[in-house]
């Protein structure tokens, strides 16, 4: 089992930047693909990116493709979700999310039940 703890949200004007990371609690963070999904008020949860256990492979939801980069650091537990030149559809809680038993080049799917293990979400807010 995996704890997930983001952080890094905020209130920003479109335009701006924004770097959000989700630290793991437990054993063998090396062991789940991750991903990042957002919920905006009165909609479903939605896909955002995602990345394979190994970091080498990832995939990015068409409206932050270009704009939004996934990372990870296995040695430190932590992904992150980098995003720039953020919009006002952006605004949502965005949540960190994991998914066990893939082989180390798969990247998790887009769906949310995809994924097993979640964080509280952390929200962020981008005013025009």
């Amino acid at each position: 089992q995996v704890q997930l703890v983001e952080s890094g949200g905020g209130s920003v004007q479109a335009g701006a930047s924004l770097r959000l990371s989700c630290v793991a609690s437990g054993r063998s963070f090396s062991t789940y693909g991750m991903g990042w999904l957002h919920q905006a008020p009165g909609k479903e949860r939605e896909f955002v990116a995602a990345i394979s256990r190994s970091g080498g492979n990832t995939d990015y939801a068409d409206s932050v493709r270009g704009r939004f980069t996934i990372s990870r650091d296995n040695a430190k537990n932590t992904v992150w979700l980098q995003m720039n030149s953020l919009k006002p559809e952006d605004t949502a809680v965005y949540y960190c999310a994991a998914r066990p038993f893939l082989p180390n080049s798969v990247i998790p799917g887009r769906s949310s039940s995809e994924f097993v293990y979640w964080g509280q979400g952390t929200q962020v807010t981008v005013s025009s």
